[in-house]
C-alpha cells in the first residue's frame, strides 16, 4: 500500500472485524460507571479486549493502579493514543469517555500490523482521573510522554470540532470552620461557618461583574450542616476557577480567595483553602498535526454540516500535555438530542448507534492520522 486511500480501504475492513469488541467495551465501561482513580473494571476490560489480538498492556504505569501502558512497533515516529475512562458521580458516563476508550483501543488494533512497515511507535495510554485528578498530568511528570513524538485523541460532543475550546482549571476544597450552638436558646454563642459560606458565594456573585469575559467560577456545597436548630460549626465546598490561560488564572485566585478571607472575618470563622488536583493548563493544538488529523477526517466523512465553533468550552488534563508535546484534541459528534456533555441526557447518548458511529469514525481518523504521518504525506 502506498497512499492513504488504499490503507483507508484496509482500516474500513479491518474496523469491521474488530467492530463488535469495541462497542461491547464501550457498553461495558458505560454500564459501569467508575470515578477518578477508582478506574479497575474499565482497565480490565481495555485489557481485555487488546489481549483478544494478541497485545498484551501494563496496568499499574507509572506507579497509577488505574493507568495503562502499551507499546507496538519501535518506529522512528511515536505516536501516543490517550484512553480516558472515568465517569462523573450521579450521571455516570456524561461525557463519553467510554466512547474515548474505545475508539483508542480501535486506532491502536489497526495500526498493530502496520507499525513495522511504517516505522512506527504506537503507544496506548489509558489515563485516569480526567474529571478530577489530572491523571495525564501525573503520568506526564512521570516521564509517560518523554519518548513521544506526537499525541493525540479523541472527545464526543454535541457537535464536531477540530478542537474544543479549553480554559485552564484549578480546583480547590473550601472549609469554614465555626463555633456550635443552640440555634434557638443560645444563637449569640454561635459561630456559624455556614454564614461564612454563604457570604462568600455572594461575594463571587458580586466580584463577577468585574472579572474577564473567560473567567469563571462554580462551585457546590458538598457539607452545609448537620440539623437546622445546631449553628453549623463547619461546612465544605467544592469550587472550579477558570480562566483563558494558567497565567491568567494566577491573577483570577487572589480576587476569589478574598471573597473567602473577607466572609471569614465578617462572620468570625476560620477558613481553609486547599487545593486538591494540578491544574489544568489552556490548550496548544499543533498545527501541523490537526492537518493530517483533518485529511483523515475526509475520508470518514467528520466534517458535517454542524461542524462548527459553538463556544463550547471545557477543560482538560490534555491540555497540559499539549504544552510540552504537538497533541490535539479534536471533538466527534453523536446525537446527543440537543443535551450537552455532563447532563444525564448526554449519559443515555453515548450508547448506541450514534456513540457506535463515533468510536468508528474516531478509531479510523486516528489510526489514519498515524499513518500520514508515517508517510510524510502533506496535509491539507
Amino acid at each position: 500500500m502506498e497512499t492513504l486511500e488504499e490503507y483507508f480501504q484496509k482500516a474500513k475492513s479491518d474496523y469491521a472485524k474488530i467492530a463488535d469488541d469495541l462497542i461491547e467495551l464501550s457498553n461495558l465501561i458505560h454500564a459501569s460507571p467508575e470515578l477518578a482513580f477508582n478506574e479497575y473494571k474499565a482497565v480490565r476490560n481495555c485489557l481485555k479486549t487488546f489481549q483478544k489480538y494478541g497485545l498484551n498492556g501494563d496496568c499499574d504505569a507509572y506507579d497509577l493502579p488505574t493507568a495503562i501502558e502499551l507499546k507496538i512497533g519501535s518506529g522512528s515516529k511515536n505516536i501516543a493514543i490517550c484512553a480516558e475512562y472515568d465517569a462523573l458521580p450521579e450521571v455516570g458516563h456524561a461525557c463519553g469517555h467510554n466512547i474515548i476508550a474505545a475508539a483508542a483501543v480501535g486506532a491502536t488494533l489497526l495500526l498493530k500490523d502496520l507499525v513495522e512497515d511504517l516505522d512506527l511507535t504506537v503507544t496506548f495510554l489509558g489515563t485516569p482521573a480526567e474529571e478530577g485528578g489530572g491523571g495525564k498530568i501525573i503520568m506526564l511528570e512521570r516521564g509517560a510522554f518523554d519518548s513521544v513524538d506526537f499525541a493525540m485523541m479523541i472527545h464526543p460532543a454535541p457537535i464536531d470540532s477540530w478542537e474544543m475550546k479549553c480554559r485552564a482549571v484549578e480546583q480547590f476544597e473550601i472549609s469554614f470552620r465555626g463555633k456550635a450552638s443552640h440555634a434557638s436558646a443560645a444563637p449569640f454563642l454561635g459561630k456559624n461557618a455556614l454564614d461564612g459560606l454563604t457570604l462568600a458565594q455572594v461575594a463571587i456573585g458580586l466580584a463577577r461583574q468585574q472579572l474577564n469575559s473567560d473567567d469563571q467560577v462554580h462551585g457546590i456545597i458538598t457539607h452545609g450542616g448537620d440539623a437546622a436548630n445546631i449553628i453549623p460549626d463547619f461546612t465544605s465546598s467544592t469550587f472550579y476557577l477558570r480562566s483563558a490561560t494558567l497565567e491568567n488564572l494566577q491573577k483570577l485566585k487572589p480576587k476569589i480567595f478574598d471573597c473567602f478571607t473577607g466572609a471569614a472575618i465578617a462572620t468570625q470563622t476560620a477558613v481553609e483553602i486547599t487545593k486538591t488536583c494540578p491544574a489544568y493548563s489552556e490548550f496548544k493544538t499543533d498545527e501541523n498535526l490537526i492537518s493530517h488529523f483533518k485529511t483523515a477526517a475526509e475520508f470518514v466523512k467528520l466534517n458535517r454540516e454542524n461542524f462548527n465553533d459553538t463556544g463550547l468550552s471545557a477543560s482538560t488534563d490534555m491540555a497540559n500535555v499539549s504544552l510540552k508535546i504537538p497533541s490535539i484534541h479534536p471533538l466527534i459528534g453523536i446525537n446527543s438530542h440537543g443535551s450537552v456533555n455532563h447532563q444525564k441526557e448526554f449519559t443515555a447518548a453515548c450508547v448506541g448507534q450514534s456513540a457506535n458511529e463515533a468510536i468508528e469514525k474516531g478509531a479510523i481518523s486516528m489510526a489514519l492520522t498515524a499513518i500520514s504521518i508515517a508517510l510524510g504525506a502533506k496535509p491539507t
